[in-house]
């Protein structure tokens, strides 16, 4: 009745998220609790060679994601959605959205999962003196100037997924500054874009001869708490067709994903970390000081109030496991027996507990795309084994979950061991912690490490974003966002630690040597994929 009462009055608070497989909304009380939910599963295709949704994927996707959390409220609750005390917009971060001055866009949107911005990243890097990694915003843009291609000249602006669709649906061209940070670097001491590097860019290009200045065709920065407009009349029509939702209602920023991650998971002050894990898995450990010079296989970005983060992003994680459930789910119709996924994942995974620490030998790749932090422009899925190795369904499981996060943990030994990062807690939280216990181990394992995951993990950056969004609006005590997650959301509450055993780290790190000296077959797969 109180969750009916929170709708009624326009109480609620709607977060949205755009993840690599699902669109996902989750509508919050005053007291930050869930209370309906709705999704939209889609896909990225790769076309001419680059990997994109469409705008017709990206608004059909959001209406049905938005009719879902309709249909799931009228269910419990019997009554409609036609006020809401705030939105945020969250999205996979990176990528590349470019539009003329009409507003067209100019070429299909690029994602993140797109390795083919190599020269460009690394020549930003040598002129930036800042690891550009790959699937940033401005390494796409100078990838399309050094390939020459004929829209560059026609940009007006270029934005991020979560920017694009928030300024459709308010009007504003902003970005929390966490996603800003995935376009190019921020200047800490502003909390903006760099200026210095903004003009290094400028002069790098100016013999091309373009119209535009890149700080004009770039969002405006705002940090976590600041207003970022409103749903306007034509905004509300976008997101529910069906007339019920009024205009008015206050935006928070748009965030990247791996800033709602941060907040879901409590990790937005220095010596807190997560580990974000589902289509693609990435850690990010706030920083109590500036690393002691880039590294290729750490990001730099920032938090959603702009504290730095260095983060290690993995393009692949859960979609070759997702593609071996799916095998056995056939196998499971072929047979005649009831099918419910969601307790093929439990039983699998809670089987892979019984593997041996180095999975007998068994080895996964699970490079689905390529993977830039073991240095693969492409992938192919593969799997290895030798005759005498011990060939079970445990093995074969763990093995799979081990190759999920295995890259992750080359990415962070840097952290921990060459810059000597430290830190207090690390939360999991996405679809690899869904099945209880089972991927927190795994992870523990991977970074000797223990590894808290809260109840809420299933529910990742939709309530993450929706925490942001009731920060606009909640905060009636001015606290920054550290103390409002850490006194006012959270409580306290740090989770369900593990921690792993001296054999489980000893197990994983002998399979992580056979992993890396397997590394050339899996090159061979992809030289020779047809």
């Amino acid at each position: 009745m109180n969750a009916k009462k929170t709708i009624e009055s326009g109480k609620a608070i709607l977060g949205i998220e755009f993840g690599s497989t699902r669109i996902k909304a989750v509508l919050i009380d005053e007291a930050f609790n869930p209370i309906a939910q709705g999704d939209h599963e889609w896909e990225n295709r790769l076309e001419n060679g680059l990997w994109t949704y469409s705008l017709d994927d990206i608004w059909n996707g959001l209406q049905d994601c938005y009719a879902s959390l309709r249909t799931d409220v009228r269910h419990h609750y019997g009554v409609e959605i036609e006020n809401l005390a705030a939105i945020g917009i969250s999205a996979m971060m990176h990528g590349y959205m470019a539009f003329d001055a009409a507003e067209r866009l100019l070429v299909p949107f690029r994602t993140w999962r797109n390795t083919n911005t190599g020269p460009a990243a690394k020549a930003l890097s040598e002129l930036f003196n800042f690891n550009m990694p790959l699937r940033w915003s401005l390494s796409h843009l100078y990838q399309c100037i050094l390939d020459d291609e004929p829209h560059v000249k026609d940009v007006d602006f270029f934005t991020t997924l979560a920017g694009y669709i928030h300024w459709r649906l308010t009007g504003r061209k902003v970005l929390g500054v966490g996603d800003a940070s995935g376009m190019m670097p921020i200047d800490a001491a502003t909390g903006d874009f760099d200026a210095r590097r903004i003009d290094a860019f400028d002069k790098l290009v100016a013999p091309k001869g373009y119209g535009w200045k890149l700080r004009d065709l770039l969002p405006k920065v705002l940090s976590a708490g600041e207003n970022a407009g409103v749903l306007t009349e034509e905004g509300a029509r976008k997101l529910d067709p069906s007339g019920h939702l009024k205009p008015g209602i206050p935006f928070c920023a748009p965030e990247g994903d791996a800033g709602t991650g941060m907040v879901a998971t409590n990790a937005v002050k220095p010596r807190t970390g997560n580990v974000s894990a589902g289509t693609s898995s990435f850690s990010m450990i706030v920083l109590e000081q500036d690393m002691s010079k880039p590294h290729e296989m750490i990001d730099i970005v920032t938090t959603p109030d702009g504290s730095p983060v260095a983060m290690v992003h993995c393009n692949n994680c859960t979609s070759d496991i997702n593609a071996w459930v799916n095998l056995f789910v056939e196998y499971q119709e072929l047979l005649g027996l009831p099918v419910d996924k969601r307790e093929v994942f439990t039983k699998l995974f809670n089987k892979a507990l019984e593997g041996d620490a180095d999975c007998g030998g068994l080895v996964s790749f699970n490079y689905i795309s390529g993977e830039p932090v073991t240095g693969f422009a492409e992938g192919r899925p593969l799997f290895v084994r030798g005759a005498g190795d011990k060939f079970s369904l445990a093995n074969f499981m763990r093995a799979h979950l081990y190759g999920a996060i295995c890259v992750l943990k080359i990415g962070n030994d840097i952290l921990f061991n060459e810059e000597k990062v430290k830190v207090d807690r690390i939360t999991g939280h996405g679809g690899y912690f869904k099945t209880k216990g089972v991927g927190q181990r795994m992870l523990a394992a991977a970074l000797g490490s223990p590894i808290s995951v809260m109840e809420t993990a299933g529910e990742g950056g939709a309530w993450g974003i929706a925490l942001l969004a009731s920060y606009v609006v909640n905060n009636a005590q001015k606290r920054d966002l550290p103390a409002f997650l850490e006194e006012v959301v959270f409580a306290g509450n740090t989770g369900e630690s593990v921690s792993p055993t001296p054999e489980e780290v000893a197990g994983f790190n002998a399979w992580l040597d056979n992993y890396r000296a397997l590394l050339p077959v899996e090159e061979a797969a992809v030289r020779h994929k047809r």
